[in-house]
């Protein structure tokens, strides 16, 4: 059974970028059709310039596609990135994810998986509140939140963060290690098996009401 999963995210330096493409991959490992989208960003050149990381990261992703609101139409399951910004969201997926609220009323969001990862400079910077914010957004939703949980070894081996993969990226802005990648690679594999469940699930039920 085949599940569609948009893995969406910001990313400035490049920490979140790889995480995002570790998710993709695990969700990718169990047959899902994935999208990996990064939203627009809204800060200007001006400020870009002033960090020769940002800059070298925006150059290199420019020709990946951007995030679009028929990617959430689209999807079985979400899965969303961001950096910590004083314990929030970037305002880049924010504004993003203010856009949704005709797909909201619609009702298209209600009832799907949803899974959030983030980075921060320091191991206490706020990653934890930067997930659970978002989770604000999914409850409005009406989605389902998938969060990795103790369920699994890669999660304690990468800090052990139950609310999503969380990568510490200290002052050297090396990006995640390698631990905390194969986190975030449970952590799709994760939402794409509960999507396919909540799929299965589903069918039986229709089928079993065909036949009542």
């Amino acid at each position: 059974m085949t599940v569609k999963v948009a893995v969406i995210y910001y990313s400035a330096s490049g920490s979140v970028h790889a995480l995002a493409e570790a998710v993709a991959e695990g969700a990718a490992a169990t047959g899902a059709d994935v999208r990996l989208r990064r939203v627009a960003e809204l800060a200007p050149d001006s400020a870009i310039d002033e960090n020769p990381q940002w800059r070298r990261h925006v150059d290199a992703t420019a020709s990946l596609a951007e995030a679009a609101l028929d990617d959430l139409a689209w999807a079985d399951a979400y899965a969303f990135g961001t950096p910590t910004r004083f314990g929030a969201p970037a305002a880049q997926l924010k504004q993003f994810l203010d856009q949704a609220g005709g797909l909201w009323r619609e009702g298209a969001l209600a009832d799907k998986p949803v899974t959030a990862f983030t980075s921060a400079f320091n191991r206490h910077g706020g990653s934890e509140a930067t997930l659970l914010s978002l989770g604000n957004v999914f409850y409005h939703w009406g989605a389902l939140i998938v969060p990795p949980g103790f369920t699994d070894p890669a999660v304690y081996a990468a800090g052990g963060n139950p609310y999503g993969t969380s990568a510490v990226t200290g002052p050297s802005g090396a990006g995640p290690d390698e631990a905390t990648l194969e986190a975030a690679r449970y952590q799709g594999r994760r939402l794409a098996q509960t999507a396919i469940r909540l799929r299965a699930g589903a069918q039986s039920v229709d089928a079993a009401l065909q036949d009542a």
